[in-house]
């Protein structure tokens, strides 16, 4: 439970720093994402999921 309190203080801190940095940019790209098809989205949301716990998973098991 400690790694995914870890995950998720990481992805605010990821996203607040592009919110703070891109503004313009972020808000244009959520509108794009808005109008998007949402099983395209659901789609890119699983594939992102899933090299997420790759990566979860590379890391700890091969460090």
């Amino acid at each position: 439970m400690r790694d995914f309190s870890v995950a998720i203080g990481l992805v605010l801190a990821i996203e607040g720093m592009l919110m703070a940095g891109f503004t313009n940019s972020m808000r244009t790209r959520m509108a794009i994402a808005a109008r998007e098809d949402p099983s395209k989205l659901r789609g890119i949301g699983l594939g992102a999921a899933f090299l997420g716990v790759g990566i979860v998973w590379a890391s700890r098991s091969l460090l």
